[in-house]
């Protein structure tokens, strides 16, 4: 399996933080984005791999498509995955996908959506995807930048 060194998520998916503060942090010679819509969306894909470094291999799939892709084997992989939301990485662990925590950036606010916690907003669905997870030992923490303290979202769900 390709080793994943962080993972986040954030609606913005490639911004400044991610790409200067984190890939520098995890170590990453690679982005995995996971996300359905994007997959197919050639043009959105060719203005991300223009804002991360040419060193960087960007991955953009599916759910079923990262599911086979992270468990292939490359000694060599240093993996950040990105998504929008919590779903995909529950989909991952369900599939056997391990990974340990997952950093929490950005979620706006949006139809059916309430404040979680300063700019993250989630709805009923995504606080029960976020309990699953914290119940499969997979730690939820908020940290905009790998400077930050790392605050726990496990309080904040109820």
């Amino acid at each position: 399996m390709k080793k994943i060194v962080w993972v986040r998520i954030d609606d913005r998916l490639i911004h400044g933080q991610v790409m200067t503060a984190w890939v520098k942090y995890a170590d990453a010679n690679e982005v995995v984005i996971i996300d359905e819509q994007l997959k197919n969306d050639v043009f959105t894909k060719t203005i991300m791999q223009s804002l991360i470094p040419k060193t960087l291999i960007l991955t953009v799939l599916g759910q079923e498509e990262a599911v086979t892709y992270l468990k292939e084997d490359d000694p060599k992989a240093r993996i950040i995955i990105l998504t929008k939301g919590p779903e995909p990485l529950l989909h991952l662990i369900k599939e056997g996908v391990a990974y340990d925590s997952i950093n929490l950036g950005g979620m706006g606010m949006r139809t059916g959506r309430k404040t979680l916690f300063k700019n993250i907003s989630t709805s009923e669905e995504e606080n029960a995807i976020f309990k699953e997870l914290l119940a499969n030992n997979v730690e939820v923490s908020v940290r905009i930048v790998p400077t930050d303290k790392a605050v726990t979202i496990e309080k904040y769900l109820k």
